[in-house]
């Protein structure tokens, strides 16, 4: 049992996570003081297990909902399954584990029961009796599927502090049962997730709940069409493999996740439950070098039962991408860059891309301000005060292993003055996204739609103009490609041969970049 929210993120956060099933360690008691407040009383706790004797293993959790509110972690003290401690006055949750304990070989079942408003203003013994349970039984459609495991978190709140508790388990054979008064109406919360592994991926069932009581059993048979399909598919170059490590998990609230391999090239399918929210994908790919990994994420992904949804990580084409965050800013007198240079077709932006050289330069009226080369597109410089005129170069090279995109230049003119604050500056980037599949190579000899996407200020109609060239002579002469309905056509060389691509984009307040991707697919 643990109480550890899980932090949000934008984070890999489920690769590895540290879950606390049936069997795991016991955190250490709590030895509160209670010097700040003299006011306190006896909590008696007894556990009967389900036939209704003394039980022989528990470990209970109970937590005040309150500010300074001290924490408990109770285990088995005797034979006589009573355990006592003396609390300060106030509200508090309580969550108990009644786990069998005969292991291998015999059955595995754990009740879990859940009092999540437990008023401690006298000397109080509460019974939590394993008997009060219902079973757990959440099953996807296909039967052959796997159980790997389930995790079940309650959230309470109390005069705006919020307390919880969870539960993992490895055995479908739980059951859990609420304890006590009603609480508040909407103070509790409850989070069901249980993984099921397939040949091809798996289901990822969950859902939500929100009331006054904590959940007594629950029973769930869900329908194909009831839940929405993942596709997650990783990229590989030519001639090359690997392994991927993936995770996918609801996100919202704690959850116990389950990590899973792929291997590359290849697709992983999840059928996951729409109930449960979005859901944040998370991929980690061997690096060029087969030493390095590339972490990429995906978070709150939107899905709709009976529909689809696909993510292709780490194939080309690779090249800028504006997330989230500003990709270069300004506050008072220090201009950031931080630009994804390296995401891949997708758009995902690895958090530590491989690369071998990275430089990045800045320019004020035409005179070097400072240069960087730590990181791809990343670079911090201190400016004088007032009106300038800016420019912003930056390259990152990296070898041809991983078949496409060996090189990345883009240069950003821009107009900035001393800001008050935090302030995004106007640069752009351009996107391309061919279809070309698992391996990222186009067939030789064939003409290759691609589509080209503006990013950054000047998106939405702010392009005053656009031109895109092609090369297949590594960049030595290039040749102007028509901009037709937001795509570009290129007439594919001989197989083996690198097609680079580049970009030139002014927008309407007179902002350039130029952006060139050497090697970004090849031929086949």
């Amino acid at each position: 049992m643990t109480t550890t929210s899980r932090p949000r993120r934008n984070a890999l956060r489920a690769l590895a996570v540290a879950v606390a099933l049936v069997g795991a360690s016991t955190p250490a008691f709590g030895n509160a003081a209670f010097a700040a407040e003299p006011e306190t009383y006896t909590l008696t706790i007894k556990h009967l297990d389900r036939a209704g004797q003394p039980a022989g293993k528990y470990r209970t959790h109970v937590s005040g909902v309150f500010e300074a509110g001290v924490e408990e972690f109770l285990e088995q003290q005797d034979a006589s399954g009573v355990s006592t401690v003396r609390l300060p006055k106030g509200r508090y949750l309580l969550d108990s584990t009644l786990p069998d304990g005969r292991g291998a070989g015999g059955p595995v079942w754990t009740d879990w029961v859940v009092q999540p408003r437990l008023d401690l203003d006298r000397d109080t013994t509460v019974t939590v009796d394993a008997r009060t349970t219902a079973p757990v039984d959440v099953r996807p459609p296909d039967g052959a599927a796997r159980f790997l495991q389930s995790s079940v978190y309650v959230e309470v709140t109390h005069e705006g502090v919020t307390r919880s508790g969870n539960i993992g388990n490895r055995s479908t054979n739980l059951r859990m049962g609420h304890l006590g008064p009603e609480a508040e109406a909407g103070t509790v919360k409850q989070w069901y997730d249980a993984h099921w592994a397939t040949d091809t991926g798996g289901y990822l069932l969950g859902q939500t709940f929100s009331g006054t009581r904590a959940l007594t059993g629950l029973t769930r048979q869900y329908a194909a069409q009831e839940l929405a399909t993942l596709n997650i598919r990783g990229a590989a170059g030519p001639g090359s493999n690997g392994t991927a490590l993936l995770s996918v998990l609801p996100s919202t609230g704690t959850v116990v996740g389950a990590p899973r391999v792929m291997k590359t090239p290849g697709t992983a399918t999840f059928l996951v439950a729409p109930e449960r929210g979005t859901w944040d994908i998370g991929v980690t790919v061997p690096g060029a070098d087969d030493v390095t990994r590339n972490h990429y994420v995906a978070d709150r992904v939107a899905v709709r039962a009976g529909t689809t949804t696909t993510h292709t990580f780490d194939g080309p084409v690779f090249g800028p991408a504006l997330t989230d965050r500003p990709a270069v800013s300004r506050d008072g007198d220090r201009i950031t860059a931080d630009v994804a240079l390296l995401a891949d077709g997708d758009g995902h932006a690895s958090w530590s891309p491989s690369f071998d050289t990275a430089y990045t330069a800045l320019y004020r009226d035409g005179v070097l301000v400072g240069t960087a080369s730590a990181a791809p597109g990343r670079g911090e410089f201190t400016v004088a005060p007032g009106q300038g005129s800016y420019r912003l170069a930056t390259t990152v090279t990296r070898k041809a292993a991983a078949g496409a995109t060996t090189r990345v230049n883009a240069s950003w003119t821009f107009a900035s003055a001393t800001t008050a604050g935090p302030t995004a500056l106007p640069v752009s980037v351009v996107r391309f996204s061919p279809d070309l599949g698992l391996t990222g190579t186009a067939t030789a000899g064939s003409p290759l739609r691609i589509p080209v996407t503006v990013q950054g200020a000047a998106a939405d109609g702010r392009t005053r103009s656009l031109t895109v060239s092609a090369s297949t002579d590594g960049g030595a002469s290039w040749t102007r490609l028509p901009l037709e309905a937001g795509a570009v056509t290129v007439q594919n060389p001989p197989a083996g041969t690198a097609v680079s691509l580049r970009a030139e984009l002014t927008d309407t307040d007179g902002n350039t970049l130029e952006q060139t991707i050497a090697d970004a697919y090849r031929t086949r």
